[in-house]
């Protein structure tokens, strides 16, 4: 039998659609990155949260995380309404300084990282439409994962036999936003399969912010074979002339925050991305308590990126000029091995990844018959930039007396960045760079009841410079940074976690985080960073979260986010480029940019047989803007509303 979704949504600010509200849950969920084996929540010693599909597609727009990632306590996704720079997400600080893309925290969609092997992702291609299931995971565990893991969010969408389901959807709202898609699953057992496809396209709330963004997502999947359980993914986004209002000043923003910078208007900036990839996953048993899991990939990304960089500055022998131009092939293998040995459960695991891309610069300006700009003109820069990661890792997990679990692991890191420069008329740039670390993570956890748990974790974590933190050196002229080394960071968390009744659970966590040799900004002018490593940050912070099944009808949750950010040591930055030596201190007390002190979300959905209604009031202190914590970006709070109606057809 087939059936037929549709589904209706007419909010109070804006129009969007939903799927079908659920039931509120009364099990405890079942992570598995932390341990990377299926636990109970309560018996994993970390902080990690499911988003349950119904979490993630009911009463919302399904085009961002930020409108789901915000039920999570530690976790600041900034929507920029700017889909030339996507999404910036950070995690407990880590990832908070990215200003394009997202760093310091490691991306998956089913199993195939969306974070490269540098430590740059994206989540532009992530199709919230077909979501099964988002694990957060935050604190020491996540450095199980490698470079730059401050934090794992990692989606799983649908892809299970049963009757062949399809669905329709829609959305539309102000500003020419719109969305539109068709999505299906079903299979007869062992086999299953599974697509969606979805436009997105909006005008933007600024000036020059239009953008459409087109995402397929296709799965297969033979649940029994001699190899195993197979699984196949075909992921592709294509987003042409995604337009670019850019920054503006405090000034402008006070005038028109509607506005796009008049250079933006001038250069006429924007971006195009294609990116499409293929990943093919096994798992299975290879004898008695010993168990198989392997993920392969392959992938191709393009971008072609107008900047607004005036015509005066690129006139400089070594300038690489304002059009950003790269094609990238990437892939990798992850496989591990778990083996129950009496109480214990033993991980061998080893990964390794590659980035391959050829990168060009073009001046973005013509001069004959007439100076124009926005368009592409001379070549500036020619490169190809490798980027190899290998890794190797441990774990254990075992129950050392009653109610009592330890969690316990190791992962080798070797990453290697090679530059060859083929544009040889200001001389040769290449370089190359070679970072390692091991890094170590322990865990115990406790169940003081049934329900309660108690726990207590450390971790050792690195996170190495991006190729386009490593492509200017420190004076801010082009070639490769070699004086930049890792970040290195002690992370301990301590928390407790309660399911009190089968319709209250909450849970609490402290955490301290200090790193050595932080990566900040050098430099920034003229449309290029260069980019050093400061002395010593510190953060201590607190999250706490609540869910409540008031009554069958209605559903309560609170995410409470708490954080202290700052540099423990002052370092030296340039006001401007060329700096040969860096004059303006930066002191010791001064907060991280980009990491807001508190925020929180109170969220309450009620059900009833003729509509489902939500209401939710999100709110987040002020953002220091620079280093020198010259300025705030001002906090905010903002309330939605949705009244949601599905029905089968």
């Amino acid at each position: 039998m087939t059936r037929i979704r549709l589904s209706f949504l007419a909010p109070l600010a804006l129009a969007a659609l939903s799927a079908h509200a659920q039931t509120p849950a009364t099990l405890e969920p079942v992570v598995v990155t932390a341990t990377r084996s299926e636990r109970a929540q309560l018996d994993v010693p970390a902080s990690v949260d499911v988003l349950d599909r119904a979490e993630v597609r009911d009463t919302q727009w399904r085009v961002n995380l930020s409108e789901s990632l915000a039920l999570v306590p530690g976790v600041v996704a900034l929507n920029r309404q700017n889909y030339a720079q996507d999404l910036q997400i950070s995690i407990r600080g880590f990832g908070a300084r990215s200003t394009f893309g997202v760093r310091g925290i490691r991306l998956y969609l089913d199993g195939i990282p969306a974070t490269m092997p540098d430590g740059q992702g994206q989540v532009s291609h992530f199709p919230l439409n077909a979501v099964e299931r988002i694990e957060v995971l935050r604190g020491p565990f996540s450095a199980l994962y490698g470079n730059s893991s401050g934090g794992v969010i990692a989606m799983t969408t649908q892809l299970a036999p049963g009757p062949a389901e399809f669905e329709v959807a829609a959305a539309a709202g102000a500003y020419g936003a719109w969305r539109a898609g068709v999505s299906g699953t079903g299979g007869n057992a062992p086999y299953a399969y599974a697509f969606d496809a979805s436009r997105y396209s909006t005008e933007g709330y600024r000036d020059h912010s239009a953008a459409t963004r087109d995402v397929v997502n296709l799965r297969v999947a033979a649940l029994e074979t001699p190899l195993g359980r197979i699984r196949l993914s075909v992921n592709a986004v294509d987003m042409p002339e995604a337009q670019d209002p850019l920054g503006l000043t405090r000034a402008q923003w006070q005038a028109d925050p509607r506005q796009a910078s008049p250079q933006a208007l001038q250069f006429d900036t924007r971006k195009s991305t294609q990116q499409s990839q293929f990943g093919a996953e096994f798992s299975g048993d290879v004898a008695k308590n010993v168990s198989y899991h392997a993920v392969a990939w392959t992938g191709s990304r393009s971008v072609t990126q107008f900047q607004a960089i005036p015509v005066g500055v690129q006139a400089s022998l070594n300038h690489p000029g304002g059009v950003i131009d790269f094609d990238r092939s990437y892939g990798g293998v992850d496989a591990r091995l778990q083996w129950l040995v009496g109480p214990a459960l033993f991980t061998f695991g080893a990964s390794y990844e590659r980035l391959d891309e050829d990168r060009r610069g073009y001046e973005n300006f013509v001069t004959e018959p007439m100076t124009t700009l926005g368009v592409t003109g001379r070549l500036r820069r020619d490169e190809n930039n490798v980027v190899d990661s290998s890794d190797v890792y441990a774990q254990v997990e075992t129950e050392i007396a009653p109610r009592w679990r330890v969690v316990a692991g190791v992962r080798a890191s070797w990453v290697e960045f090679r530059d060859s420069d083929h544009y040889l008329s200001n001389g040769d740039d290449s370089g190359s760079a070679s970072f390692s670390a091991v890094n170590p993570t322990v865990g115990a956890v406790f169940r003081a009841g049934t329900a309660t748990s108690v726990y207590a974790s450390y971790g050792r974590g690195f996170e190495t410079p991006t190729l386009n933190e490593l492509a200017y050196r420190p004076d801010g002229s082009a070639g490769f940074n070699s004086s930049l080394v890792p970040a290195r960071s002690n992370n301990l968390e301590i928390g407790a976690k309660s399911a009190l009744t089968a319709t209250l659970r909450g849970t609490i966590a402290l955490f301290a985080v200090d790193t050595d040799n932080e990566i900040v900004v050098r430099s920034n002018s003229g449309g290029r960073s260069s980019f050093a490593n400061a002395s010593a940050t510190r953060r201590r912070g607190a999250e706490a979260s609540l869910g409540w099944d008031a009554l069958r009808e209605l559903s309560l949750q609170v995410a409470l986010t708490a954080i202290h950010a700052t540099y423990s040591e002052p370092f030296l930055i340039c006001a401007a480029t060329p700096c040969l030596q860096p004059m303006v201190q930066v002191p010791a007390g001064n907060r991280l940019p980009g990491v807001p002190a508190y925020s929180a979300l109170l969220a309450a959905d009620y059900r009833t047989p003729w509509a489902d209604l939500k209401l939710e009031w999100r709110v987040q202190s002020g953002l220091p803007v620079d280093d020198r914590n010259t300025d705030t970006a001002a906090g905010y709070g903002v309330v939605n509303a949705a009244l949601a109606r599905t029905f089968n057809a």
